[in-house]
This record gives structure tokens, sequence and C-alpha cells, in this order.
């Protein structure tokens, strides 16, 4: 089906298996942010969550079922609690790496909040995203942090600075 630029996938869920320190500071993390939420020294309005993703329909059942016909090419959205911030569409054979993450999808993201809030900018606003290699290159997190961006502090980029402390 490579002339109609498609290709099959099949659904298959992963479960994670976490170890109990794991868990353990999973919870802890979370219970410090909503503390953050509950003294209002940080409010939900302000964070902005971001993700890549392939978007398709298909109901779901026995394995051979589950494959489906998609185009190939992923979204990744930014989105805030009242609306999408930015939905920047990924080209069929693109590779997402930290350069492309920092163009296509980073410096939108920021010029966006600028024309929302021009006064304030990105003063205040927490970037929440997962910890894969491009949002977590020493290029992104020196043009975050430039740009006065603050990284939600969530389980998965923890989990990813335990893993490179361990590395070194």
């Amino acid at each position: 089906m490579t002339l109609l630029q498609l290709r099959k996938i099949t659904a298959r869920w992963v479960p994670n298996i976490l170890t109990e320190n794991q868990r353990f500071e999973r919870v802890r993390i979370c219970k410090e942010n909503l503390e953050k939420f509950n003294r209002g020294t940080w409010r939900l309005c302000d964070v902005i969550t971001g993700d890549e993703s392939w978007f398709y329909h298909k109901q779901i059942g026995r394995k051979i079922s589950n494959a489906a016909w998609t185009l190939v090419g992923g979204t990744s959205i930014f989105f805030k609690t009242t609306r999408s911030v930015i939905i920047h569409h990924v080209e069929r054979g693109e590779t997402i790496n930290h350069q492309y993450y920092l163009n296509n999808c980073l410096q939108p993201l920021i010029d966006k909040i600028w024309k929302q809030r021009p006064t304030s900018g990105t003063h205040a606003i927490k970037l929440h995203h997962d910890n894969a290699k491009p949002h977590v290159h020493k290029d992104v997190l020196c043009y975050l942090e430039s740009n006065r961006l603050e990284l939600f502090a969530s389980c998965r980029n923890r989990d990813h600075e335990f893993i490179q402390q361990r590395r070194l």
C-alpha cells in the first residue's frame, strides 16, 4: 500500500512494570505537585501538556481484527485545560529528533504563548511532556530555560534523570 501512503498497524497493550521505589516516587511527586496547586503557587491554567501520537479510529476486538490501515505520519499536540495551543502534523518519513522538536514544536509553541500572553509571555508557564530523547536533550532543556519555561515535575522526567545519573 505504499502507493496510497498507508501502512498496516496492530494495536497491542504493553503493561508498565514499576518497582516499589518508582511507584513511591511517582506518588510523592504527584502529591508535591498537587500541594503547589492547593497552596495557590501554581495555577492549572499555566500548565501546557505536549505529546506525540498516531490518531486513527478502529474498534478493538480480537488481535487479527485490531489491524487497521492508517496514513503514515503522526501528530504533536500541545494543550492547556481550555484548548489546544498548537497541533503539528509530522510528515511521512520525518524523524523527531531534538532539532526537529525544537524547530517544529517548541519554537511555534513559544511564539503562540507570546501571542496569547503579550505582557507576561512564558512567565509561570509549566511544560509537561514525557522523557522521550528529543524532549530531554541538553539543547532542548537549555532552550526551555532560556525562554523561562519551567518543566512540570513529572515521574517520567525524574525517572530519566535517575537513569542518566546512574550512567555517569
